[in-house]
């Protein structure tokens, strides 16, 4: 079954999205990209694979999630969070154990944000018990630490911040732009919602929040209040 969906896979090959992707994605030499390999498919062509083969075991699913191609582990992924969406409590439960324990193999921006708030973040949502989140977000694993702010994108739907905020506090002084980027955008999420409650935590924060997280934050804001949050 393997060696069918990868010739289904390379059946979409496009060798000059696959360059513009391997860019992107910085794939290059000490880029947090490093090493991943693009075949050049695009995330719809993915989507449509991933569900006529979203019934196959958990063991294909892995081996899907272990291939060194980029497509291959988000096909994989996406299975996941098909089988997620239709899966009872005990089902989904198991998904999210295999999700956490398969942590490794999500190692980029997208294969995070295709997936960690349909799994861990709708599941986390009727839980009293959300101390992954700190858990993922303290990890020295750049890709657990964006998991951990994404996930919060399930809570922030229902009108819940707390934890967006909790995690954003966390990151306020990290280092990496890619979480810069994931912590402003939830943050701006978080805005749409409750447009006070966002400006209560940038007055806290805004002295030590890194000016790409800031900018994230306030791109829906009135150009006079984000030209005087960019001012601070």
């Amino acid at each position: 079954m393997i060696k069918i969906i990868l010739k289904e896979i390379y059946l979409y090959r496009n060798k000059n999205k696959s360059k513009i992707l391997s860019k992107f994605f910085k794939t290059g030499s000490g880029q947090y990209g490093e090493g991943d390999v693009f075949l050049g498919l695009t995330v719809p062509i993915s989507r449509k694979i991933a569900l006529k083969y979203k019934n196959i075991s958990k063991a294909k699913i892995l081996s899907l999630l272990k291939n060194k191609i980029h497509e291959v582990r988000l096909i994989g992924i996406l299975i996941l969070v098909f089988r997620y969406k239709e899966a009872k409590l005990k089902g989904k439960k198991e998904i999210v154990d295999f999700y956490l324990k398969n942590t490794k193999c999500i190692n980029n921006w997208d294969l995070v944000d295709l997936s960690a708030h349909y799994i861990l973040g709708d599941f986390l949502l009727g839980k009293k018990n959300k101390k992954i989140l700190f858990k993922l977000a303290h990890s020295r694993n750049l890709w657990e630490q964006r998991i951990a702010i994404i996930s919060t994108l399930a809570f922030i739907k229902k009108g819940k911040i707390k934890w967006t905020t909790k995690i954003a506090k966390i990151f306020i002084n990290h280092k990496h732009d890619l979480i810069h980027k994931a912590t402003g955008w939830m943050l701006r999420e978080v805005g749409k919602k409750n447009i006070k409650e966002l400006r209560k935590f940038l007055d806290a924060n805004i002295s030590q929040m890194p000016r790409t997280m800031l900018r994230y934050a306030i791109e829906k804001f009135p150009e006079n209040i984000r030209k005087k949050y960019l001012r601070k």
